[in-house]
C-alpha cells in the first residue's frame, strides 16, 4: 500500500491559461487545497507554488509547477529530491485527451500518451511508476489540432462535465490520501 505524500497538479502559469483544458490538473489541486485549508506559496527552489499540511494525520505536499507544462519535471524532481519522496508516493493530476469530458480515472504507471508534462516528469524521476489522476478533456479528433485544443477553454457543456469529473475525483480524495488507492479507483471508476 503506497501512501501518497505529494500531489502535483499540472497546468500552465499565468492568467491567460487559467481557463484552458491543459489546466485541469491545477483546477483539481486548487479544489483540494481549498477543501483542506492548504495555502500555496511561491517556492523558487521547487520552481512552483507549494503547500504542505497534515491531512488525516499524514503530512502531505501539494505542488503546482510554474515552469510551463513541458518542463513540469524540473519542479517535481526538485521537491521529490529535497523531501526524499518515492515515485509510488506521488500523485500527478493532469488533463487527459484519451478520456471524454466527464471522466476521471486513477492509475499507477503507464506511458505519457504524448502529454508533455508527464513526459518531462518521467524523464526527471527516471521512472513511470507514479500515480496519475487523469481528468478527461476529450480529443479534438485531429492530432494536428491538439496543441491548440489543450490551450483553449472548453465549451460550456464540456466544462460542466469536466467540473463534475473533478468533483467526483474530489469525493475519493480522502481514500487517496489514506493510501487506499484501489478503493479510490473502484469508487471513481464505477461512479
Amino acid at each position: 500500500m503506497s501512501e501518497i505524500k505529494l500531489i502535483v497538479g499540472l497546468g500552465n502559469p499565468g492568467r491567460e491559461y487559467e481557463g484552458t483544458r491543459h489546466n485541469a490538473g491545477f483546477w483539481w489541486v486548487d479544489g483540494f487545497a481549498h477543501a483542506h485549508q492548504f495555502a500555496f506559496k511561491a517556492e523558487s527552489k521547487f520552481h512552483g507554488l507549494a503547500a504542505r499540511s497534515v491531512v488525516q494525520g499524514r503530512e502531505l505536499f501539494l505542488l503546482k509547477p510554474q515552469t510551463f507544462m513541458n518542463v513540469s519535471g524540473r519542479a517535481v524532481g526538485a521537491l521529490v529530491q529535497f523531501y526524499k519522496i518515492e515515485p509510488a508516493q506521488i500523485l500527478v493530476v493532469h488533463d487527459e485527451l484519451d478520456l471524454p469530458p466527464g471522466n476521471a480515472k486513477l492509475k499507477l504507471g503507464g506511458g505519457h500518451g504524448g502529454h508533455n508534462g508527464l513526459k518531462d516528469i518521467i524523464a526527471h524521476l527516471g521512472t513511470r511508476d507514479f500515480w496519475r489522476l487523469r481528468i478527461g478533456i476529450g480529443h479534438p479528433g485531429d492530432r494536428a489540432e491538439v496543441a491548440n485544443y489543450v490551450l483553449n477553454a472548453p465549451r460550456r457543456e464540456e466544462e460542466e462535465l469536466i467540473r463534475q469529473a473533478i468533483q467526483r475525483a474530489q469525493d475519493v480524495a480522502h481514500l487517496i490520501t489514506e493510501g487506499k488507492l484501489e478503493a479510490a479507483m473502484l469508487k471513481l471508476h464505477s461512479s
